[in-house]
């Protein structure tokens, strides 16, 4: 049975992108198999809904195929959510020019330059996830790893997608090209064009034998630890982009196919004493009535220590320190933000005699 990927992430259809990642990251963290009570199937269940969902272009392929729609590509640019490409007129049957194509194939076969796409590899699906750090881990930089269940070369064959022990043979469909030829017919002619051989989905080999792990594809989904790191000084909602770490490509040791891409949105997580603005750290400081008015010398919290303060004389409530370089560093060139320490005079609420006797002396010279 297809599987309802809006049901599994329980959001309406209509749902926007917020919405979809909101849900996501609400039932990731309740089912994370590494959490008491997870659940690890349901999380592999919701990952798999979320990086289709998340992603423009395969959620309008799931929409209109549902979560069979991998096979839907066979005839078209390759297999996989990358391969699909919908760019054009579609569904002559419904009347008007009948375009089965797009304008950039016709023109590009009419003028000897066809698409760029014929030359370049195919790519295995992008994979979206979001990672959540401490602010210490932000001011440092840290290395993190990832558990993904995602689709990767299969072990048995090797990615070949042949049962071990049996062989590649030239495709008998495209004769090994990759390629077969297809007229179209639009308001100028009909075209000859060349699109990716279904049956080698553009390998130009099929197997004897297909692999019983893989059926053929290559490719296996399973459990994949991936090691992120995440430079000093990143911020809120930056996005690092790991570059071959996302699903493998259709029969990945054919060389006619390469990964996707991991990319992992970073959020820091509020620390309790501190504030970020930018590249600027902001701390408020609690003084009572004396050190104020004499000054003081008092142990300031960092994100990495203390530090000594010097309070001066007659301060102000409010009032602003600024401990250069005590920020975060720079993440595109040099140099690190500041840090400004918001000094706040605190009014005790009870006076013991000796002290209320004490203020009203004060309070008797004027002050």
């Amino acid at each position: 049975m297809a599987k309802n990927y809006y049901e599994i992430l329980g959001v309406e259809k209509s749902a926007g992108d917020e919405e979809i990642k909101k849900a996501y990251r609400k039932l990731a963290h309740k089912h994370h198999p590494d959490k008491t009570g997870g659940d690890e199937a349901k999380f592999k269940e919701i990952n798999e809904a979320y990086q289709v969902l998340s992603d423009k272009q395969k959620r309008a392929q799931y929409d209109q195929f549902g979560s069979t729609f991998e096979g839907a590509g066979a005839g078209g640019q390759g297999a996989g959510f990358g391969g699909f490409d919908f760019s054009g007129f579609s569904g002559g049957q419904q009347g008007g020019f009948g375009f089965e194509g797009d304008l950039g194939d016709i023109f590009g076969d009419i003028f000897g330059g066809g698409r760029s796409s014929r030359a370049r590899q195919e790519k295995g699906q992008d994979v979206a996830v979001d990672l959540e750090i401490t602010m210490e881990e932000a001011l440092e930089g840290v290395e993190k790893e990832i558990r993904l269940y995602i689709s990767s070369s299969c072990p048995k064959c090797g990615g070949t997608g042949a049962e071990p022990g049996s062989k590649l043979k030239t495709c008998p469909t495209c004769g090994g090209a990759g390629q077969i030829a297809k007229q179209r017919r639009t308001m100028f002619g009909v075209f000859a064009q060349a699109e990716i051989c279904p049956d080698c989905k553009g390998t130009g080999e099929r197997p004897e034998k297909n692999c019983t792990k893989c059926a053929g594809e290559g490719r296996v989904k399973e459990e994949r630890n991936i090691k992120v790191k995440i430079p000093a000084g990143i911020a809120e909602g930056q996005t690092i982009r790991v570059s071959g770490q996302g699903e493998a490509g259709f029969r990945p040791a054919s060389g006619k196919s390469v990964p996707g891409d991991l990319y992992v949105t970073v959020h820091i997580r509020k620390h309790p004493l501190f504030e970020r603005r930018g590249d600027d750290l902001y701390h408020k400081l609690d003084v009572n009535f004396t050190q104020a008015a004499l000054g003081d010398s008092v142990n300031v919290p960092t994100l990495k220590n203390k530090l000594k303060l010097k309070i001066p004389s007659g301060i102000q409530s409010g009032k602003i320190i600024k401990i250069a370089g005590g920020g975060f560093p720079h993440l595109q060139g040099r140099g690190r933000g500041d840090m400004y320490i918001i000094v706040q005079i605190q009014t005790p609420e009870k006076l013991s005699k000796k002290q209320k006797s004490l203020l009203e002396d004060l309070r008797k010279e004027g002050l």
